[in-house]
């Protein structure tokens, strides 16, 4: 596996919108610029943060993704290059340089507490990460995979639950 890519120090240029049709990196956008402007009342502020609560319905429904403005804790350089059917919990924590692929969702179960993924994680298409789980950095989650335990740095996890197979 690859380690050329940093979990600890994002690199903000694979969130850069790529021209007028990029609807992934469009949406998440959205949800930076919202978050600069958390806690200014001031009229101006209230005015682009319902600007920008349009552009984020907006691509919401383009990419057909849930991830919500006031989320917790997105770390920069998120990449989601099929945002399809994407699912973010408020409260989950992504480190810096994740991947997130199509139908994948960061969620909670009965208990409270959602989960946090550290640095440079790869979750592969159709993965559910459920609970209060941590996830190591330089970690990969196979598709499909549900993983509802936590995961050491630098392991890759598949099957339902979702079981180590290489560390």
């Amino acid at each position: 596996m690859t380690r050329d890519v940093s979990a600890a120090t994002p690199d903000w240029s694979r969130e850069e919108p790529r021209g007028v049709w990029d609807p992934s990196r469009k949406l998440l956008k959205t949800v930076r610029d919202y978050q600069r402007l958390v806690g200014r009342k001031d009229p101006l502020s209230r005015l682009r943060k319902g600007l920008i609560s349009l552009r984020h319905g907006f691509w919401s429904i383009v990419t057909a993704a849930d991830i919500p403005l006031k989320c917790a804790h997105i770390g920069g350089g998120l990449m989601i290059p099929h945002p399809t059917g994407v699912v973010i919990h408020p409260e989950a924590v992504i480190g810096p340089n994740c991947l997130l692929m199509q139908q994948t969702t960061l969620g909670v179960t009965q208990k409270p507490g959602a989960p946090r993924l550290g640095g440079h994680v790869d979750v592969g298409a159709g993965a559910k990460v459920l609970g209060t789980v941590v996830i190591g950095d330089h970690v990969r989650i196979g598709a499909n995979a549900v993983v509802v335990n936590d995961l050491p740095d630098g392991a890759t996890a598949v099957g339902i639950p979702a079981k180590i197979v290489q560390s």
